[in-house]
């Protein structure tokens, strides 16, 4: 993945500030229960709503065993219809095939569609040092780009940001704009309209990602709100898609599943004002598909860890994450955050950095964002799975071995029962030492006058 948060403090440090923040509380806090909000009630609409995320786990599950052939059949249809394959194994190959390809058409400045695996791979940034700007055209990601922030949600970027902020942003970073701007949603969402519309016009170079790749036909999909993407897959010249591995979909029917999912899960709309498909090069255009690893084989080759590449990066588990909720999507130190971002960025990362090491203990396991998922990732099981593979204390080590060996036998432990009861005044409210970061955010429990074993015993199971 891209190192464009690498280096950042641990989740917990990052987490610490940003709770301190009371304005980003509030915009997440008020973001996150109108999508969710929304999103509930037209679910609720769907009486087979169980029966189609099954089917949707079993799409992808199908998908994932035999990825090698798919996208070999991927390959060949594009190529068939006119377009080019290329295959990146890590972001600095996407990078350089994405920016020698912008560069072959000689221009300077490109138009994007809004995309998460180029913010994975950090291309802006990458085009950037080749002379080349690119020019977000979501309204979101054009908000995060002038303001010079990073995205905080997979859906909505700029969710930590309220409107009198983005007010503030337009005036400052946004030359065409009008002094007397006002923070009416309409009149910001016309002001970027304006911005925008003479780069729709005269671009000739756009690049996009894509929700889905359809195997058998060659077809790629982006699905969007505002008509932006409609415009960047159309009228440029040159089109270069940057898509991982994992969207690819067997045949153009398993499609209908996944547009009643995601709407419904990403924006709590019944389907997308905008679903663009494109197969290859349409008239007068010319096609690239980049075909995107990065980490994503890694991923697949763990039993209990692919079940992550399912994503089609609806979001929904971030809003009804408490902790994503409290802390925001920055903490989380990758452009995937939440749920998904804490089980799916240290498998494909690893997880070799205070930051990645930390992502699996972002979470209270409280299970809602496996209750929501339309493809029924369980996150908490992955994450369990995570954190038996992450770093841990020696302190932390030796008291598990401790406690693996009392638990071992029934009279060890109720001796330790026994000990405990006679000490419990002298138990401090906080821990010691390395064992101290447990007792910062909790107190530790009162060890009651008697053990339930104990009180079995003297009443008889309570009949007396």
């Amino acid at each position: 993945m891209s190192g464009t948060f690498l280096g950042m403090p641990a989740f917990p440090v990052n987490a610490a500030d940003a709770v301190q923040n009371s304005q980003l509380r509030h915009n997440l806090r008020r973001a996150t229960h109108t999508i969710r909000d929304k999103r509930s009630r037209v679910v609720a609409e769907v009486p087979d709503w169980a029966e189609l995320r099954s089917a949707a786990k079993a799409i992808k599950d199908a998908a994932l065993r035999d990825l090698d052939r798919h996208l070999l059949r991927l390959e060949e249809t594009v190529q068939a219809a006119g377009g080019h394959v290329h295959w990146a194994r890590d972001a600095a190959e996407a990078c350089r095939i994405v920016t020698d390809l912008v560069r072959a058409t000689g221009e300077t400045e490109v138009v994007k569609v809004k995309s998460m695996a180029t913010q994975e791979i950090g291309l802006n940034e990458a085009l950037a040092d080749s002379g080349i700007h690119a020019y977000e055209t979501d309204l979101a990601e054009l908000i995060v780009q002038l303001g010079d922030d990073r995205p905080s949600h997979i859906v909505v970027p700029a969710i930590h940001r309220n409107r009198a902020e983005i007010r503030e942003i337009f005036l400052r970073a946004m030359p065409d704009a009008s002094p007397d701007l006002t923070d009416d949603p309409a009149a910001l969402a016309e002001a970027a309209r304006l911005h925008l519309r003479q780069r729709f016009l005269s671009s000739k170079v756009a690049i996009s990602g894509a929700n889905f790749a359809i195997a058998e036909t060659g077809t790629l999909v982006v699905v969007e709100s505002e008509g932006n993407g409609r415009m960047c897959l159309t009228l440029p010249e040159t089109l270069i898609s940057v898509v991982g591995i994992e969207k690819v979909l067997p045949t153009w029917r398993d499609l209908e599943v996944f547009l009643q999912l995601l709407p419904r899960s990403a924006t709590g709309e019944r389907m997308n004002p905008y679903t663009s498909t494109w197969t290859a090069a349409t008239e007068g255009q010319t096609f690239h598909l980049v075909l995107l690893d990065n980490g994503r084989t890694d991923v697949l080759a763990d039993e209990v860890g692919r079940q992550a590449l399912r994503c089609i990066r609806c979001a929904a588990c971030l809003n009804v994450c408490p902790v994503y909720e409290r802390a925001g999507g920055h903490a989380y130190g990758s452009v995937y955050p939440g749920p998904i971002g804490a089980i799916l960025t240290p498998q494909m990362r690893g997880m070799g950095t205070p930051l990645d090491d930390s992502l699996p203990y972002a979470s209270t396991l409280c299970g809602a964002c496996y209750d929501v998922c339309p493809v029924a990732i369980d996150i908490p099981e992955v994450l369990v799975h995570l954190r038996d593979r992450s770093s841990h204390p020696r302190a932390e080590r030796a008291a598990l071995r401790a406690a693996g060996w009392m638990l071992a036998r029934p009279e060890r432990l109720a001796r330790a029962q026994r000990l405990a009861f006679r000490l419990r005044r002298l138990v401090p409210r906080r821990l010691p030492g390395p064992l101290s970061a447990w007792t910062d955010t909790r107190d530790l429990p009162d060890i009651p006058p008697e053990s339930f074993r104990d009180w079995w015993k003297r009443t008889e199971g309570g009949t007396r």
